[in-house]
């Protein structure tokens, strides 16, 4: 499981899987990428990379490197094994619910 200080929790009533959301506050898909897992229900941690600072910062992008190298967002790392890189309406479904 991810362990950072600086994550989010958004509760909802489905919790099937540990999500957690690395994003950015000002990217569009990041946001649908909130409003789907908001929509569905779903628990899930989320953190916004553009809005940490020096040490914390680097230590979320050494994170967010093992699972997504290109440093894209939004990536969603599902019980710290599989992820989900870019916000695909259809896969997020296929993958999640």
């Amino acid at each position: 499981m991810i362990e950072l200080d600086c994550l989010e929790t958004v509760e909802g009533s489905t919790g099937d899987h540990d999500l957690v959301l690395f994003a950015l506050s000002t990217c569009p898909h990041c946001r649908r990428a909130r409003d789907f897992l908001g929509t569905n229900d779903l628990t899930y941690r989320f953190v916004y990379l553009d809005q940490l600072k020096g040490d914390e910062q680097k230590e979320v992008l050494e994170i967010t490197d093992r699972f997504n190298p290109r440093r894209s967002f939004p990536t969603l790392v599902i019980d710290d094994e599989g992820v989900l890189v870019g916000f695909s309406e259809t896969d997020w479904k296929a993958r999640l619910l």
